[in-house]
C-alpha cells in the first residue's frame, strides 16, 4: 500500500495518513496483525516531520484502528478484539452525532430528507464498494437537484436591471 500526501490540501497531514490507513483496512489492503512502517521510517518516506506520523498514529489508536506493541511498533487491530467494543460504540455515538449535524446543516440550507438519505446512500455504497453505477446515478441525481435549486438565482442574475436594460 503506499500513502499519498497533498501538501497543499487543506486537510492536515496527519489526517490525510489516518484516512488512507483507514481506507486500506476498510478495503481489507491492511489486515488484523499487519504491521505499519515504523513512524521514523514513515516519516522519512513521505518526507515529513516524524511528529506528523506519530500524531496519525496516536489518533489510530485512540480511535481503535491500531494498536501499540512497545517498540515493535503499529499493529492494525482486529474489530473482533473485546477492548475495541467500548471504542465502536463511542465511534459509532460519534458517527450518528456527525450524521445528525449533517443533515440539520443540509434541512438549514433547504435540502430535502429524500436528498440527504440518498446522498448518504450512495457515499455508504462507494464505502462499501458496491453498485457503483447506482451511486453514480445517486450523485447525477444531487447534482440535477442541486442545478434545479441553483437556476432562478442565475436567472434573476440575467435579468436586466435598470441601468443594464437601458444599455442593452
Amino acid at each position: 500500500m503506499i500513502l499519498r500526501i497533498d501538501q497543499g490540501s487543506q486537510e492536515p497531514l496527519y489526517l490525510q495518513i489516518r484516512n488512507q490507513l483507514v481506507g486500506a483496512i476498510a478495503r481489507g489492503e491492511l489486515l488484523p496483525g499487519d504491521r505499519l512502517p515504523g513512524v521514523r521510517a514513515l516519516a522519512s518516506d513521505l518526507g515529513i516531520n516524524l511528529h506528523t506520523v506519530n500524531k496519525a498514529y496516536a489518533v489510530l489508536r485512540d480511535e481503535g484502528y491500531i494498536y501499540m506493541k512497545g517498540r515493535a511498533g503499529a499493529v492494525v487491530a482486529s474489530p473482533l478484539d473485546a477492548d475495541r467494543a467500548d471504542i465502536a460504540q463511542v465511534e459509532q455515538s460519534k458517527m450518528e452525532d456527525a450524521l445528525f449535524k449533517m443533515a440539520l446543516a443540509h434541512r438549514a440550507r433547504g435540502g430535502t430528507r429524500g436528498e440527504f438519505l440518498e446522498a448518504a446512500a450512495a457515499q455508504a455504497a462507494r464505502a462499501y464498494g458496491v453498485m457503483p453505477e447506482e451511486a453514480s446515478a445517486a450523485e447525477k441525481r444531487k447534482e440535477a437537484a442541486a442545478e434545479k435549486r441553483r437556476a432562478p438565482a442565475r436567472a434573476a442574475a440575467k435579468a436586466p436591471t435598470g441601468a443594464e436594460g437601458a444599455l442593452a
